[in-house]
């Protein structure tokens, strides 16, 4: 699971919240310099224990991909950097099923797990689910994901009309 500050998180915890107990153990990947979500993280994991007492979870940073306002040449090395650092992770935690939602964060792992398999290390699926916040255009992260994705669920009928390999399955979060 990817996260990042503020509704990035918020939505994928809800969609979480959804998912059976056979969905463990889940390792959140956060960027370095996100504080937020690891606090919403360790309360919606809290309050699931409660419920599924096997219930298992890991926190990893990574470096941040991309900044805010980055200009488009500089952000190609910082996000070459954080693919380099997302190897080893992916690698070492070799996810069945990666579940994102939109942060810049996303693309590295992605594409490190979509490396993964192209090695024949290990196939993780990859399920891209955009945020409810894109109703006309896709998120950068969904413009570059789009293409590596197994699944690509947009929450909007206009985006799937624009983007045919998209799933719509209206309001998921």
């Amino acid at each position: 699971l990817v996260c990042f500050t503020g509704g990035h998180t918020t939505e994928i915890l809800r969609l979480l919240s959804c998912l059976s107990e056979s969905y463990s153990p889940r390792h959140y990947v956060l960027a370095d310099s996100d504080k937020m979500s690891e606090a919403k993280i360790r309360s919606f994991e809290q309050k699931r224990a409660e419920t599924f007492s096997k219930s298992q979870f890991s926190l990893d940073r990574i470096p941040r991909s991309r900044e805010v306002r980055q200009s488009w040449i500089s952000s190609v090395v910082t996000t070459l950097y954080s693919i380099l650092y997302s190897l080893p992770l992916t690698y070492k935690r070799k996810p069945d099923l990666i579940l994102c939602n939109g942060p810049g964060t996303c693309v590295p792992v992605c594409l490190s797990a979509f490396l993964l398999g192209l090695l024949r290390m290990k196939r993780t699926i990859i399920v891209y689910v955009e945020s409810i916040c894109r109703v006309e255009t896709l998120s950068l992260s969904g413009k570059i994901l789009y293409y590596f994705a197994d699944y690509f669920i947009v929450q909007w009928p206009d985006l799937k009309k624009k983007y045919p390999k998209s799933l719509y399955l209206g309001r998921i979060v």
